[in-house]
């Protein structure tokens, strides 16, 4: 019997969009979902923001989703330290993580087009802006 494969996605998820939904659908058909999930402290080391919704909303958020079956808490930076100590046997990215090396195999998906959190930040940013006025 094939055991089944411990899928490591990781991600910020500080505003979760069908880009994520389909990036952990795709992730879902080669084992057991696990999601790395970037600290807010590393949130704000690392891309210089405090997410709008915190760690424990964001993990919420993402078990209630069907295709995930467990989140970890994860720092921004991935390493195969991370990877061995939670048993991964395979890690699943969007295309822009393509220059990341890891001693497991690792499979990369093109992006969502035109879609990202940055994008809705600035678009609410712009929003809420325009109506305060």
């Amino acid at each position: 019997m094939n055991k089944l494969k411990r899928v490591l996605v990781d991600m910020s998820a500080s505003i979760i969009h069908h880009g994520h939904i389909r990036l952990l659908k795709k992730a879902s058909r080669y084992g057991k979902v696990i999601v790395g999930l970037t600290t807010d402290s590393d949130l704000k080391k690392f891309k210089n923001f405090n997410p709008e919704i915190k760690f424990k909303q964001r993990s919420e958020i993402l078990r209630s989703i069907k295709y995930v079956n467990k989140v970890i808490p994860s720092n921004y930076i991935i390493n195969d330290k991370f990877i061995k100590k939670n048993n991964i046997d395979l890690v699943i990215n969007g295309s822009d993580y393509k220059n990341r090396k890891f001693k497991v195999r690792s499979i990369y998906f093109n992006r969502t087009k035109n879609i990202s959190s940055s994008m809705i930040r600035k678009r609410a940013a712009i929003n809420y802006e325009k109506n305060k006025k």
